[in-house]
């Protein structure tokens, strides 16, 4: 079945709706799965190592597996399209839920590790997916567009943490190991977005955003070719790393932390009322931050970002006992995030040109997740010298860095 029709055939408008609604039904469905990742494998990782300063390594395993893995799948991608970047992915992330629950059952932590990072490698596709948005969108609606399909995460994202109950009743009646019954829907999920991607993902956003693009490069009447704009791109990568470890590295002790302020037969449905809370934070409010960063410009709402997580950090700092002054500062954390990785991401793909694209946006994601990895490990040592408190006040080191690159490259007079 070919791939493309005949340009002259195609309505872009139609096939980008198409596409973001096909995106936005893929990110409802990886939300699902990787949900269960992020409640679960702190947990999992200290209950197999018995000791909790190695829970961060659960979080540095997805995210190192997501850093590893992302600049191959932009390739990928560049050269076979999004569909089979995604699709890749789709099958790591199935391949290492199975390697988790066999894991677990055996008991053997560098094995959890492997599968952990698995699931990473399919989260790196999924990061790709809101660039695809972007594949064939208008300047005047790339954030919206781009936002369009983060905010679909919320939905999977959220549901995700709250399927750990019911998950581990369904996983103990079919004698699965402990902390591993909500893995059951994640494996469904994974499956069920595979064949959402290989079906209806047609056409390939980027394949026919490419051959436009040659087209118009052809064209003896075409218009002068996008410039490239290394500066403002350095710093969208930049803004979306340090939002992204601050996010990261905080909640990846979340779950740990809670399970020392709240009863012991109450930690998983704290751990997934919260982290589902935060999970909405981080998408929920997505439209929005694009609508914003369309409207006022894409470093001004990068620097809004920065506030929320400044002011995330601060209620973290100052209520590390109280179970809602976490919640509160999870759910900050959450928006804090979103404001700056839709901008960020946003702005990339516009100081980019379009044959750069794929391999710039997967050097972002491999900078933000290796960058993500090294903190979630920190983020477990700094948690066991000084406290939750403390990590919050270490947490502010990267905003700072974004804040004030925001002031230098505005003293350049870079065009926003």
């Amino acid at each position: 079945m070919p791939d493309l029709a005949a340009p002259e055939a195609i309505d872009l408008v139609a096939a980008q709706r198409r596409t973001v609604r096909v995106l936005a039904a893929g990110q409802v469905l990886t939300g699902v799965a990787f949900g269960a990742t992020l409640s679960l494998g702190a947990l999992l990782a200290a209950d197999l190592s018995g000791q909790e300063a190695l829970s961060g390594f659960a979080t540095a395993a997805v995210t190192l597996g997501a850093a590893l893995t992302a600049i191959p799948l932009a390739r990928l991608a560049g050269r076979r399209g999004r569909r089979v970047a995604l699709t890749t992915g789709n099958v790591a992330a199935l391949i290492g839920i199975v390697v988790v629950i066999a894991a677990a059952g055996s008991r053997l932590f560098p094995v959890l590790l492997v599968g952990i990072a698995l699931i990473g490698a399919g989260n790196a596709a999924t990061l790709q997916s809101r660039f695809a948005a972007t594949d064939l969108s208008s300047t005047a609606r790339r954030g919206r567009d781009l936002a369009t399909v983060v905010w679909a995460t919320t939905v999977g994202g959220v549901v995700g943490p709250l399927l750990l109950a019911p998950g581990e009743l369904i996983g103990a009646s079919v004698g699965m190991p402990r902390l591993t019954g909500a893995y059951l829907f994640s494996f469904a999920a994974q499956v069920c977005a595979f064949a959402l991607y290989v079906l209806v993902l047609r056409p390939d956003p980027l394949l026919l955003a490419q051959r436009l693009d040659r087209e118009k490069t052809a064209s003896a009447s075409a218009p002068a070719p996008q410039a490239d704009r290394p500066g403002l791109a350095r710093f969208a990568m930049l803004a979306v790393a340090a939002s992204h470890v601050t996010m990261a590295s905080v909640m990846a002790m979340t779950p740990v932390h809670l399970s020392h302020i709240v009863a012991p037969d109450a930690v998983t449905l704290a751990v997934g009322v919260t982290i589902a809370a935060h999970v909405f934070g981080m998408y929920g409010l997505s439209p929005v931050f694009g609508a914003l960063a369309d409207r006022f410009g894409r470093i001004r709402v990068i620097v809004l970002g920065q506030v929320l997580l400044a002011a995330s950090l601060a209620v973290a700092a100052t209520m590390p006992d109280s179970q809602a002054g976490v919640l509160v500062a999870l759910v900050l954390l959450g928006l804090g995030w979103s404001a700056a990785t839709v901008s960020g991401a946003a702005l990339l793909t516009e100081a980019t040109p379009l044959a750069l694209r794929p391999r710039r946006q997967g050097r972002s994601d491999t900078l933000m997740t290796a960058c993500a990895a090294v903190g979630s490990v920190l983020a477990g040592l700094i948690l066991g010298a000084v406290g939750y408190d403390g990590l919050a006040l270490w947490a502010l080191v990267p905003v700072s860095t974004v804040c004030l690159s925001a002031v230098l490259l505005r003293r350049t007079r870079i065009p926003a």
